[in-house]
């Protein structure tokens, strides 16, 4: 399997590279951290490694040293699409190296081979009260996988630490290739008739999902799909998700227990559900004024939600100090593809308007839109109108990028992690010297 060779023949030179650099530069301070760090989420402590994506204060994620641009130039697409395979993007952030062609479609005919859900998880979800929330569906399942992990049973059976990278990349395989299929199943149980769809070998990732969630303009959606989970796919690893997988299977948890875990900070309203409340808030302007309001109208609604106690969501970063990559990418997506769309033109408004109201407010130190502050108006278009799917959506992306980390993480012999804590006194008594 070209992934595996891959990686294999990368391993001597980065083993010894991070080796020279423990061993001839390990007292080296990098960074210093302060009490309101401490309690302030751990906010902007350098204190983590990933070589396979990077947030830019002035640019934006860069995915192995790729700005958004370049990989959406760059990387071989399907035949007649403007937007790449996803798995041109799995094998770069993997690899560290622009795919050809063959090399991309060799990643998709391995999702192809291994998208296939056993029986036992459709049942497992089935059984789920009718309202349970699709995230808690969507971790039910990843965990459901758990007994088919190469990990485990390998770890159970015996290997030496320098091949757990090896099973490691196989559930990741394995794991990213069911998730569409997943995820279609839950909107369907959800929103639709329960019918289990079916992963077609002939077509990609993004023109697969598209035809199992059965939208009407399925090559329209194709290409948005291969959007959206490139977009959602990493951003360093201190967001809750990454962070949270990264953690769990520093314990040598597998990639199920992992990723089940970094859906659940996924789901949490301060990561992956401001998507919805960033549409939810676009349609309630558009509500109010019955279509896109004047640059004088959306100015005055927007003081006014705001001293209302309100925030407008989707504008501001906490890394970020520039308008997110990620969201232009899906602005130039949407003008070019449908730019007479109402909330389309509302959320260009809002992106020219809403910074200069935060500004003025003094409260935001970086009020430019961020991912979320237009991806659920994209899905809104092409009918996936059920705002609690959207993080769905984004852990199919964010397994990607989270599992390109694991598998980097076992092949470099990664530790457990494990921070040190300090009581309040101790706090208070460094800040007395």
């Amino acid at each position: 399997m070209i992934l595996r060779e891959k990686i294999s023949n990368q391993l001597p030179a980065w083993r010894e590279r991070v080796k020279v650099l423990v061993k001839e530069h390990g007292t080296t301070v990098i960074d210093q951290v302060t009490i309101d760090q401490v309690y302030g989420g751990m906010r902007d402590i350098k204190s983590l490694v990933t070589d396979i994506s990077f947030v830019d204060p002035a640019t934006g994620i860069k995915f192995r040293g790729m700005s958004i641009p370049e990989v959406l130039e760059k990387l071989p697409k399907p035949e007649g699409a403007a937007i790449p395979y996803v798995g041109a993007l799995f094998y770069l952030l993997l690899i560290g190296e622009i795919p050809n062609r063959t090399e991309a479609e060799a990643v998709e005919a391995e999702w192809a081979k291994r998208a296939e859900v056993p029986a036992y998880v459709y049942d497992v979800l089935r059984a789920m009260p009718k309202n349970t929330h699709p995230m808690v569906l969507f971790s039910q399942a990843v965990l459901a996988l758990q007994n088919t992990s190469e990990f485990a049973r390998r770890y159970k059976e015996g290997m030496k630490k320098d091949v757990y990278w090896e099973p490691t990349l196989e559930d990741a395989l394995n794991l990213t290739a069911k998730l569409p299929v997943i995820a279609a199943f839950i909107y369907k149980l959800k929103y639709g008739n329960g019918q289990q769809p079916k992963y077609n070998p002939n077509l990609d990732y993004g023109a697969n999902f598209a035809h199992m969630l059965d939208v009407k303009d399925k090559k329209g959606y194709a290409e948005l799909a291969r959007l959206y989970f490139i977009l959602h796919s990493d951003h360093e690893s201190g967001n809750v998700s990454a962070h949270a997988t990264h953690l769990v299977g520093s314990a040598l948890s597998d990639a199920y227990y992992a990723f089940s875990a970094g859906l659940n900070g996924l789901a949490g309203p301060l990561h992956g559900l401001a998507n919805q409340e960033c549409l939810g808030w676009l349609i309630s302007v558009r509500d109010r004024f019955g279509g896109v309001p004047s640059r004088e109208d959306l100015y005055t609604f927007a003081w006014e939600t705001l001293d209302s106690g309100k925030v407008i969501p989707g504008y501001g970063h906490a890394v970020l100090r520039v308008p997110d990559p990620r969201f232009t990418a899906q602005l130039e997506y949407a003008k070019k593809n449908f730019p007479q769309d109402t909330l389309v033109q509302l959320a260009e408004l809002v992106y020219e308007v809403v910074p200069q109201v935060l500004k003025e407010q003094g409260k935001a130190k970086n009020p430019a839109p961020n991912v979320d502050a237009i991806s659920g108006t994209l899905q809104y278009y092409y009918g996936v109108r059920e705002f609690d799917f959207y993080t769905v959506l984004f852990g199919v992306g964010r397994a990607l990028g989270v599992m390109a980390n694991l598998v980097w993480a076992r092949a470099l012999g990664q530790p457990i992690e494990r921070p040190k804590s300090l009581t309040t006194a101790m706090l208070e008594e460094a800040a007395r010297k």
